[in-house]
């Protein structure tokens, strides 16, 4: 009895010394957001060798293979304290905005150990943090009337199977009112998932709506690989591992294969089903999928929005490619009510976007062009779908 009594007491005094450490604990502080925005990281790693930090913040670079240049993102180096901690400030303060950012320990990319909030990126995880102030409070979630994600599945008649949707549907959508409907596309190597979890659709949607600056709407976020039937982990393909290029993605069958989807929607919600009522629009590789569908079906869509779009791409022989001179002169025949460009100085695709322009420019097409700071970045997405939505319907 007394050998019980003797280790229920050591249990005791072992389970309180384990409860006391956690609070006695000073945890590392990072990333570290101060008044004035600038903003501090740290990493305990008292063996490494090198620690670099990754971020959308930081000025990018540009690596070219193969005649074609790809955006890096930015990098700093990290220095080292006498007590094993790493440590980078900023060397100004920082806008307001949501940012993504990595350490890299002797070449492993890790996410920030002392932040617990972070999102994937195709094939990256990374640590976020956010900034308040100016146009970044609509990324927030606050303490509006909110709207409704739905994810919900549609059979695609051109690929015989059914496939995936993320749905937002506006607060009061169950008052049986009838919505215009934007139709939104990912880039390269993203999911129907992506302006949701990166884009923070839902909450530009939800603040833009309640302030009155945007129209209620239903917006519907595809997923372009056609071989594919929902995001990574969400399908009956299991737990692939996402790639930059998981099936063939300018091939023309997403863009075939579209007005599926708008008859499944027109059919399955409360929309508004005519071309006055509808918006298109997508980033990167997204963008290039708007401008298509917006050519090939130009009585589908009256508002179209090209967020840095891949606008240059060879579209080689494909089908639903050709004659797109025919189809914009067309287009552009039926008076779309919006045709929106926007772009960043430092973006790879500017130039190609410029060309663009200048092709619509010298035929006379009418269209908005909306350039900001920065390149290929969810940072300019973000702020582009902010403004594209304050113009629609």
């Amino acid at each position: 009895m007394r050998k019980i009594i003797l280790l229920l007491f050591i249990f005791h005094i072992f389970h309180l010394s384990a409860q006391e450490a956690i609070w006695w604990k000073t945890p590392t502080v990072s990333p570290e957001i101060y008044d004035n925005h600038m903003v501090t990281f740290r990493l305990v790693a008292p063996r490494a060798k090198e620690v670099l930090l990754v971020g959308d913040f930081l000025p990018p670079s540009y690596v070219v293979r193969d005649g074609i240049t790809t955006q890096m993102t930015g990098t700093a180096t990290l220095r080292k304290g006498a007590d094993g901690v790493w440590t980078y400030t900023t060397l100004r303060p920082m806008e307001p905005g949501y940012y993504n950012y990595n350490f890299v320990v002797d070449g492993l990319t890790i996410t920030d150990p002392s932040n617990i909030h972070m999102t994937r990126d195709v094939v990256k995880t990374s640590s976020i943090f956010f900034i308040e102030g100016g146009w970044s409070d609509y990324y927030k979630d606050q303490d509006v009337p909110h709207g409704t994600l739905s994810h919900v599945w549609y059979h695609c008649d051109k690929t015989e199977r059914n496939r995936r949707l993320t749905v937002y549907t506006p607060a009061g959508y169950e008052d049986g009112l009838r919505y215009p409907v934007l139709y939104l596309l990912h880039g390269m190597g993203g999911d129907e998932d992506s302006w949701v979890t990166l884009g923070r659709a839902a909450q530009i949607l939800d603040n833009l709506i309640a302030q009155g600056k945007a129209k209620p709407m239903i917006v519907v976020m595809t997923n372009s690989y056609m071989d594919l039937q929902a995001a990574p982990g969400h399908g009956p393909e299991g737990f692939i591992k996402p790639d930059l290029e998981l099936s063939p993605s300018y091939d023309g069958v997403f863009e075939e294969s579209f007005p599926s989807i708008i008859r499944y929607v027109d059919k399955a919600y409360h929309t508004i089903p005519r071309k006055q009522s509808r918006a298109i629009a997508g980033l990167s590789m997204g963008g290039f999928h708007a401008m298509q569908i917006s050519r090939a079906y130009p009585d589908y869509f009256d508002y179209v929005g090209l967020f840095s779009a891949a606008v240059g791409h060879e579209a080689g022989d494909i089908q639903i490619y050709q004659n797109p001179m025919e189809k914009l002169r067309t287009q552009f025949s039926k008076k779309p009510a919006l045709y929106w460009i926007a772009i960043g100085k430092e973006d790879f695709l500017y130039d190609a976007n410029a060309e663009y322009v200048q092709l619509l420019e010298t035929n006379r097409f009418r269209y908005e062009y909306f350039e900001t700071d920065g390149g290929h970045t969810w940072y300019n997405w973000r702020f582009y779908l902010t403004e594209f939505l304050r113009r629609l319907f």
